[in-house]
């Protein structure tokens, strides 16, 4: 994998996806991918799976699994996925270099 296509995943995403899973489902693995749609033409979408599947890019971080499909892949690459705690809430925050715009909420994007 190259730097270009690499996704990272901060110590403060990878305690919080630790914790969930934990008390969620154990030995469970959280699904980050790109779909069609949102306000600004792409959105984040956050779930679940037990396995990975064999095309799927795999991070492994102090003990959290963040599972990522071929096809949202290019759509993140080089992005960072972090966990913020703020006054309007906590969230999964991805910083991603591809977008060239996003909605207030941050969970859709364009390119």
């Amino acid at each position: 994998m190259t730097e270009a296509t690499t996704v990272t995943v901060t110590d403060r995403a990878a305690a919080r996806i630790k914790e969930i899973l934990a008390e969620e489902a154990p030995d469970t693995k959280l699904r980050v991918s790109v779909l069609g749609g949102g306000c600004s033409g792409f959105s984040y979408d956050f779930g679940f799976d037990v396995a990975a599947q064999s095309d799927d890019l795999v991070i492994t971080r102090d003990g959290a699994t963040v599972l990522i499909d071929p096809v949202s892949l290019p759509y993140l690459a080089g992005s960072q996925i972090d966990f913020v705690d703020e006054l309007i809430g906590a969230s999964f925050k991805i910083t991603n270099p591809n977008a060239t715009a996003s909605c207030g909420c941050g969970t859709s994007f364009a390119i």
